[in-house]
């Protein structure tokens, strides 16, 4: 069956994969961006395709169109882009989804909410699954996202029980890839380009702090699982559950960049995370998925890409990790 797809957030890291394997599946697409964080780079190549269509759009305001599901993934997700306009962020993740939510009511379309693990906080539960509610700074910086993800959560779950709506709500964790963008502050991209340029490799904290890191492929092959498997509502935890410290990551791009960086360790930011890890129990047993790509491997796909950008832009691509703005200093997200 071809459907008529929304994906807000269209033009970013994960939403231009998920744009790209929709159209690969036969489906019609419609990519919706305010291109605030996304780019039209990243989703140049799908131009010639008869089945998609592109839409410069904030989802703060309605949106009129006639679809049969729609992914919403429309939100700055590292936190150096989220906490440039922490007022904005919070109003895309409530007043947006208000109106994605409005749009698949009337339009009685599927809808999935691109939710977060941040929504666990500082956890001190771990590997974290679905049912824990978390340990969340309500007030701290990092609050516009983490509270703003938590409300979409409710307000998508009041439309299901008050308006019986077809809703899906993933927690999606770390994943990475190419066409990340290079300047997001976000721990893998922000080593690979320090390592690729012979810079020191900036670990916050002592590098013991770990996460999981998923492959973009493997996350895109999860949310459209997750959109299609009947009667799977969620919260469902999506991401890879190997474990890996700061410092294993750090030298784990070095060795496979061939680069010469030294580690330099910083104070670790205000509500930082110790460690996340997903349970993903829900996701094997009703979803049938689970991670297939290994962190090394993924690494050498995002390694050149990066490789890639420098090699045509050179030094009009810059790490940052010098960001001018208080506690927003490049943080294991």
């Amino acid at each position: 069956m071809i459907n008529t797809i929304l994906v807000t957030g269209g033009a970013g890291f994960l939403g231009s994969h998920l744009c790209e394997r929709l159209l690969n599946e036969g489906n019609n697409v419609i990519c919706v961006d305010n291109f605030s964080t996304g780019s039209k780079d990243n989703i140049l190549h799908l131009h010639g395709n008869p089945r998609f269509e592109i839409i410069r759009h904030d989802i703060n305001f309605p949106l009129y169109v006639e679809i049969d599901q729609i992914y919403n993934l429309a939100c700055p997700a590292s936190p150096v882009h989220y906490q440039l306009d922490p007022v904005q962020t919070i109003k895309t993740n409530v007043h947006g989804s208000i109106n994605l939510l409005g749009l698949a009511k009337r339009t009685k379309a599927k809808i999935l909410q691109a939710s977060t693990s941040e929504v666990y906080g500082d956890p001190e539960v771990h590997p974290q699954p679905e049912s824990y509610c978390g340990m969340v700074n309500p007030i701290g910086r990092r609050s516009c996202y983490d509270e703003g993800k938590r409300c979409a959560e409710a307000l998508f779950f009041d439309y299901y029980r008050q308006y019986n709506l077809d809703i899906k709500v993933a927690r999606i964790f770390n994943t990475y890839g190419p066409r990340m963008h290079p300047d997001d502050g976000r721990v893998v991209s922000n080593f690979i380009m320090q390592a690729l340029q012979g810079k020191e490799i900036t670990i916050y904290g002592d590098g013991h702090q770990s996460r999981s890191f998923c492959y973009v492929d493997d996350l895109v092959d999860g949310l459209i699982r997750l959109m299609n498997t009947d009667k799977v509502v969620g919260p469902v935890n999506l991401g890879n559950d190997g474990e890996f410290s700061m410092r294993e990551l750090a030298e784990k791009v070095i060795r496979l960049t061939g680069s010469h960086s030294q580690l330099s360790y910083h104070p670790l930011p205000m509500d930082d995370p110790r460690q996340r890890r997903p349970e993903l129990g829900q996701a094997r047993e009703k979803l049938g998925w689970q991670p297939t790509v290994a962190l090394e491997e993924g690494l050498k796909a995002t390694i050149d890409y990066f490789a890639g950008l420098l090699q045509r832009h050179g030094d009009a691509v810059n790490v940052n990790a010098d960001v001018n703005i208080p506690e927003l200093a490049v943080k294991a997200s």
